[in-house]
């Protein structure tokens, strides 16, 4: 009876992790090949657009975030480009400032409340109808907004993501690499849920709202998780845009991946618990599977793979779990050296995918930890130095358009 418990949680915890990795994407892609959901796209249409970037301590990047955005193939006259800053104190308002004259307004947070403290402020303050959010870092090519806007001829569409692609640059870090091979599945999925139902989430180095369906934050609140749950509440969709194209560096070091990892899903349950709705199936169906699928199963890996080689491990006098409990071992084994690799000479390129794979799911276990515990802070630091911007004419890692 005992080893029939252990096999049923072995095999129950096996097929999730399956399901997650593989069956779930698999699955995605039959049914938006199927079922896929159209909607109406005018690409005539040019509504007031504000742009409205975050900002905290970004002097060595927000002049090129600035001239970047006063580059874009939009009309200027339906362009309002907002910056907000969190209380800066490196230099980055002064340079916000040196731009009021070419139309660039700065709203400044004179005590440090966080970025969903800032982002309430720059929405009141914007006249946009379509608030399209970025990041300080986050360069657009000309046409990005240009392929946002017509979505939103569909009155049915209330948030398009944009495709927020890595930098490949030389000499680029395990940590780069190992996440810009994460994104490119991501941005596969997001493709694929867009063209069944809605994507799960924004993004925000680019993602487009209807100002009339943003609602004030808290300030622990993630905005561009929170957000498009508000907007599917409402019975809105969300849509992918793959042609609406950023560029950004992924984070420089596995450390200052797994903080941001932690941050983003402790905050990202936390706006599940704040928009409870969204995990009713009967509220937009097709988004319940994807969110239920591609975040709330994966966050919750780390337990059917502690389950899964705990389960093996005490099941090990029979041939199946005994080889399973090796390959796990292998795999974890390589994920350890890919560790010690880092911390001396820099990680083989066979190591990165064992260690990222380990350092996503040691962050959610840390993330829900944090959720569960209440543990949410408000404010947040740049996991990058000041190098500079990256340019839209450089390679990059992510989904080709």
């Amino acid at each position: 009876m005992k080893d029939l418990t252990l096999e049923t949680v072995f095999w129950i915890s096996a097929v999730l992790v399956a399901y997650v990795y593989l069956l779930y994407p698999a699955l995605m892609w039959l049914l938006a090949k199927g079922f896929r959901r159209q909607h109406i796209i005018n690409d005539q249409i040019r509504p007031k657009v504000t742009l409205l970037v975050s900002a905290f301590n970004e002097r060595g990047v927000i002049g090129n975030k600035i001239e970047n955005s006063l580059a874009l193939d939009y009309p200027p006259e339906h362009l309002e480009i907002i910056v907000v800053s969190d209380c800066s104190d490196d230099g980055t308002d002064e340079i916000i400032g040196s731009y009021a004259a070419r139309h660039v307004r700065l709203v400044r947070q004179n005590k440090r409340l966080g970025k969903a403290a800032g982002l309430n402020l720059g929405v009141a303050q914007s006249t946009g109808e379509i608030i399209v959010f970025s990041d300080a870092n986050a360069i657009y090519q000309s046409d990005a907004i240009l392929q946002l806007v017509p979505h939103f001829s569909d009155p049915s569409i209330g948030y398009v993501v944009g495709n927020a692609k890595y930098v490949e640059t030389a000499g680029q870090t395990a940590s780069a690499q190992s996440e810009g091979f994460y994104w490119k599945m991501e941005t596969q999925l997001k493709h694929m849920e867009s063209q069944f139902g809605s994507v799960v989430g924004g993004d925000g180095a680019i993602y487009a709202i209807r100002k009339e369906l943003f609602l004030p934050l808290l300030a622990t609140d993630i905005n561009d998780f929170l957000n498009p749950l508000q907007i599917v509440a409402r019975n809105y969709r969300g849509v992918y845009e793959p042609a609406a194209v950023c560029f950004e560096e992924a984070g420089e070091s596995f450390q200052k991946e797994f903080r941001r990892k932690v941050r983003i899903i402790s905050r990202s349950l936390n706006a599940i618990r704040r928009e409870p709705r969204v995990i009713l199936p009967w509220i937009q169906p097709r988004h319940w599977l994807a969110l239920v699928s591609h975040k709330l199963l994966r966050w919750f890996a780390p337990f059917y793979l502690i389950f899964l080689i705990v389960s093996s491990g005490l099941l090990s006098n029979l041939t199946i779990y005994n080889v399973f409990l090796r390959l796990q071992l292998i795999f974890y084994a390589m994920a350890i050296a890919g560790w010690l690799f880092e911390k001396r000479t820099g990680i083989p390129k066979y190591l990165y995918l064992p260690y990222y794979f380990c350092v996503v799911n040691a962050a959610s276990l840390l993330g829900i930890f944090r959720f569960l515990t209440g543990t949410l802070s408000p404010t947040w630091e740049t996991i990058r130095e000041t190098p500079p911007a990256p340019k839209a004419d450089v390679h990059f890692a992510g989904k080709d358009s």
